[in-house]
């Protein structure tokens, strides 16, 4: 069966959207009915279907279709008012007032509330839920101080005033906060389902949501199921009455599946096929706002020595990486911040230009120089962590054989599923270990805002006062020229510390099954598939 261009992606643009309206199931040729089901592939696992707990994209690529916040996205990714008819915000920009639609619905046909949200938000916040995302609230008023345990919950300035009116203060004002509020961790839960069972978010059987899917199975390891929610407020512009996210990991075997139909849609295509592919009409590549990079454990050897961290940084060839190993378009990065942000002065990465340099002479130099202030006549011995991925076994082998060519140091590789690899790398229990981040809008802060000393994220055991202080200037500062300089002299802290490896600037590359249309593909989030439609079989 051919199958037909749907999608032309542009380099900044967030998603373009073709064609077709219209809801339900459609007749297809000679009076067939189009199934409107689709089959993804989320790869592996995720961790956690809980607005308050997950901190992954898988984890999030499910949420984000079975939950709404106050404000979600259009098709082109730009924030727009979701379950939230209506807000005012004071003359000072720090109190934000929201009407909540009268006809949002729970998944079970009960009311979403104000209250709904007040609990929501407070439970992310509550130190014995342990949210990663928590830190997202601090914008709040009294926010950090309740969750790092010198306030209390009467404190944060949030208020569900009535059913309909929800009340937010903040410590300042926000420019991006109707962005910020697009992320899964300020989605709304129902109270009475959560707390009358601390599993409720661990299977489907009782599963209830406010979005435009509905969770109805979960076979761990295997699938998530969602299906359409008929009490959402827009159920009328939702075409797909199923979606199924299968659990491949091994990129060849997702790759055969697409090509025998059992997938619709898959992404992070096998590195050796992407060529053969690239004049596919069903393949794409959309710009991600993110950095590939290898997180460094400053609190372990040979780490704990800056020279070693910045020689390990010199010794990779990113071009050859991006050119002859990943090949998805990806770009070699040499700073945190990926292009794409636009400052007063220019995109920001482009203003910010390069923190390192390939340089292996002098990479060898700094190793030795490093070795000797520690007293080591030997490199302790580096192993190089990876979650399970074909993809990403690759590029640690590429990469292993750099730091032997260019550095003459030999380390060894080790992966493991996603799911333990977060919980090892939480624990710090690694010496050097991949991760990606993806900015959850397009801003340089909530990029470098994964190396704050008190983020969750930061796995590296790196804490520099300042750079955090620098970055609690850059978020209250109004003056946008003034802004995006602190942010500048924040990056140029965090790189010449180093606790990590920028490799590379994310590129995702699809193929999807040309019998479907209207898939949105974003920036910064995995494909929404709220008006996507099947147009053929």
């Amino acid at each position: 069966m051919k199958k037909w261009l749907v999608l032309l992606v542009t380099v900044l643009s967030l998603s373009t959207v073709l064609a077709a309206c219209g809801g339900g199931n459609e007749s297809g040729g000679e009076g067939t009915e189009v199934k409107q089901e689709i089959v993804v592939n989320a790869m592996s696992e995720p961790p956690a279907i809980d607005p308050a707990l997950a901190e992954d994209t898988t984890s999030g690529w499910v949420i984000d279709h079975i939950f709404e916040g106050l404000y979600t996205r259009d098709k082109d990714g730009n924030p727009v008012l979701g379950v939230a008819e209506d807000v005012k915000v004071s003359d000072d920009g720090k109190t934000y007032t929201f009407t909540l639609r009268e006809d949002a619905k729970w998944s079970d046909g009960s009311q979403v509330t104000a209250h709904d949200f007040e609990y929501a938000w407070e439970r992310v916040l509550n130190p014995e839920t342990g949210s990663s995302f928590a830190f997202y609230l601090y914008y709040i008023k009294g926010a950090e101080e309740y969750n790092k345990g010198n306030g209390t919950v009467e404190d944060v300035g949030i208020k569900a005033v009535d059913d309909r009116t929800f009340e937010v203060e903040l410590t300042s004002p926000l420019g991006y906060f109707d962005s910020l509020l697009t992320l899964w961790t300020f989605y709304p839960v129902k109270k009475d389902l959560v707390e009358s069972n601390k599993n409720w978010a661990a299977e489907a059987e009782g599963y209830i949501s406010n979005g435009p899917f509905k969770m109805t199975k979960w076979a761990h390891d295997s699938e998530v199921v969602i299906e359409k929610n008929d009490q959402y407020y827009a159920s009328d512009v939702v075409n797909l009455n199923k979606v199924t996210f299968k659990m491949v990991n091994e990129a060849t075997t997702y790759y055969q599946m697409f090509k025998t139909d059992e997938l619709d849609l898959i992404m992070t295509l096998p590195t050796d096929a992407i060529d053969a592919e690239k004049q596919n009409e069903e393949y794409h590549a959309v710009p991600y706002y993110g950095t590939y990079m290898y997180m460094l454990n400053v609190e372990k050897e040979p780490f704990n020595n800056a020279k070693v961290r910045k020689a390990f940084a010199m010794a990779i060839d990113r071009k050859a990486l991006v050119e002859n190993v990943t090949k998805g378009g990806e770009t070699p990065a040499f700073g945190m911040v990926p292009p794409g942000a636009e400052t007063p002065d220019g995109d920001f990465r482009e203003v910010g230009g390069d923190y390192l340099k390939e340089d292996y002479d002098e990479a060898k130099k700094l190793l030795a120089e490093g070795m000797a202030e520690e007293g080591w006549t030997e490199l302790p011995e580096v192993t190089l962590l990876y979650n399970t991925s074909e993809n990403h076994k690759k590029i640690a082998e590429a990469v292993q054989e750099m730091f032997k060519k260019n550095l003459g140091v030999s380390i060894k590789l080790a992966n493991q599923e996603w799911g333990t690899y977060l919980d090892t790398t939480e624990q710090k229990n690694y010496q050097m270990a991949r991760m990606g981040w993806i900015g959850i809008f397009v801003d340089p802060v909530v990029m470098l805002d994964y190396y704050l000393g008190d983020s969750p994220n930061n796995r590296t055991g790196w804490v520099n006062e300042e750079f955090d202080s620098l970055m609690q200037q850059a978020k209250v500062e109004q003056d946008q020229a003034k802004r995006y300089q602190l942010l500048h002299d924040a990056e140029k802290v965090l790189m010449n510390d180093l606790p990590f490896i920028p490799v590379s600037f994310y590129t995702n590359t699809f193929l999807t099954s040309n019998e479907f249309e209207d898939i949105a593909y974003y920036v910064n989030r995995y494909p929404m598939l709220k008006w996507a439609k099947k147009v053929s079989e």
